[in-house]
């Protein structure tokens, strides 16, 4: 497959950034400019309202154009940063038109002809792609799976537990702008004096969350998809079960919105095949690439979002064996959901396929 390289670039494939001006396509820019220079044309693609926006990558001003067939002519790679029903009309058409499609949706992640990768996990699932497509997991599954693959490498996974406090920047532009308006409206509010005042103060002003997140917790994240469980829940238990190769993993999961603006974090009870012992599980964290192990709490240390956020690994603190199961280990761990959790993992799939352009 060849692609139409950038003048002075000759040989290197074309990218193309489809959803360039969206909440993950703008760090999806940054991180190109930082990584290493492995394209040639970088092409920047977004709806027709957004055509000929001037954006910068890799320190040049690009032009942004139109999401038409034509817009795929003579690209290698393109990575989608686009809505689920977007990715499901467009990502087959871009594949069609010879180029590897990487898609940050939802659309594509549990079809058995579309691998999920994780480069740090299952980076030989890349090869095989029948539909031409690869998926990107969702940012709550990769907040916590590059640390979880290493040690399931090591210990072999039987059971997760988990508990996710997710940012609202999960929720796109508008989470941000909500958390941002409310915390203006609740400017002053104590808690516990009356049931209720939150909610008064906020009004109709919720945004993409069904309660009011500014001085609070909101117990879920997603649609409702039956039986009590969210979509949120249901991704981190398939797509860990995918990314694994454990499609039987038990899995429990609650995902909790929180009034953070970036960064995803968890805590995981994960039991495994056999006894553990906490040095062990610590010295795995700490040499597994993309992880940093961040665990001193008698010291105060342990990971929180204002530590990781806009950082690009997985952090990893309270790490301790289960009080009352040899088995099984608690972690607390962190990631930005806009980095790892989409852009930046998006980024490094596509990395793994130029060396087969």
């Amino acid at each position: 497959m060849t692609g139409t390289a950038r003048p002075g670039r000759p040989g290197r494939p074309t990218l193309a950034v489809v959803g360039a001006t969206g909440a993950v396509g703008t760090v999806m820019l940054q991180i190109l400019s930082q990584r290493a220079d492995v394209w040639g044309e970088i092409r920047l693609i977004a709806s027709p309202r957004s055509a000929g926006r001037k954006l910068t990558v890799r320190g040049e001003e690009t032009e942004v154009v139109a999401l038409t067939e034509e817009a795929f002519d003579g690209v290698d790679v393109a990575m989608f940063d686009v809505p689920d029903e977007v990715a499901e009309r467009w990502a087959p058409v871009a594949a069609a038109r010879g180029a590897v499609v990487v898609d940050n949706s939802g659309a594509f992640r549990m079809d058995p002809d579309v691998p999920l990768v994780v480069p740090e996990v299952n980076p030989h699932a890349v090869r095989t792609r029948p539909r031409g497509i690869i998926a990107n997991p969702n940012c709550t599954t990769l907040s916590m799976i590059v640390a979880l693959g290493a040690l399931h490498a090591e210990f072999g996974l039987r059971e997760l537990v988990v508990s996710s406090y997710q940012a609202v920047s999960g929720a796109g532009h508008e989470g941000v702008r909500t958390l941002r308006a409310q915390m203006s409206l609740v400017a002053g509010t104590e808690l516990g004096t009356s049931p209720g005042d939150v909610r008064r103060a906020v009004g109709d002003n919720t945004g993409p969350f069904p309660e009011p997140v500014a001085l609070n917790v909101v117990p879920w994240a997603g649609s409702y998809r039956g039986d009590g469980w969210s979509s949120e829940e249901m991704k981190v238990r398939d797509e860990s079960r995918k990314i694994l190769g454990l499609p039987t993993l038990p899995v429990a999961v609650t995902c909790v919105r929180v009034p953070v603006v970036t960064t995803h974090s968890l805590t995981v009870h994960a039991r495994f095949e056999g006894e553990v012992t906490v040095d062990r599980a610590r010295e795995i964290i700490a040499t597994a690439p993309g992880v940093v192990l961040f665990d001193n709490p008698a010291a105060g240390e342990f990971p929180t979002p204002a530590d990781v956020v806009g950082t690009d690994p997985t952090w990893v603190g309270r790490v301790r064996r289960a009080l009352d199961d040899p088995t099984a280990l608690e972690l607390f761990v962190c990631g930005d959901n806009l980095r790892k959790g989409a852009a930046l993992n998006t980024a490094q799939i596509a990395e793994l396929l130029v060396v087969e352009l």
